[in-house]
């Protein structure tokens, strides 16, 4: 037996509402938001007195999905630096396929995006950047080349 597909990422944040425009003006659908609690997350997860809101976002046309959680209680343990850079131990980044990076960039920005480092060009394949996002998310843009 093998696995079928990658469902979905989690993202623990403290602003859901924040994370939810970001991910959607980034060009996700948000498919469903709203509370998660009782005994059966708190067995899944391993925590007691579980609660939190979840908002569950997919790429249109795709089965990629992240899952955004700001929990209430117990609340959310910071373990590294917001910002860390791309070198740290853990997941650092979720890359997509962009059509046209600058764009992209561009209509972040408001919802607080910055660039890690610089838009690049690897070799003639792709141009590539990092976008720090809310929560310290960091977002990588891929713009294939033709």
């Amino acid at each position: 037996m093998t696995i079928q597909r990658m469902d979905n990422v989690l993202i623990v944040v403290d602003d859901l509402d924040a994370a939810i425009s970001f991910f959607v003006e980034l060009g996700m659908e948000l498919e469903s938001k709203g509370p998660v609690e009782g005994r059966w997350v708190e067995r899944v997860i391993g925590i007691d007195d579980v609660r939190q809101d979840i908002a569950m976002l997919r790429i249109p046309g795709g089965h990629g999905r992240i899952e955004l959680a700001m929990f209430h209680t117990p609340k959310a343990i910071s373990t590294e630096p917001r910002d860390a850079p791309a070198n740290t131990p853990g997941i650092r980044r979720i890359m997509f396929a962009a059509d046209d990076i600058d764009e992209v960039v561009a209509r972040l920005r408001p919802h607080g995006a910055e660039l890690v480092g610089e838009v690049v060009r690897y070799e003639d394949i792709y141009r590539l950047c990092y976008i720090r996002g809310p929560e310290g998310i960091i977002v990588g843009l891929a713009e294939q080349l033709s």
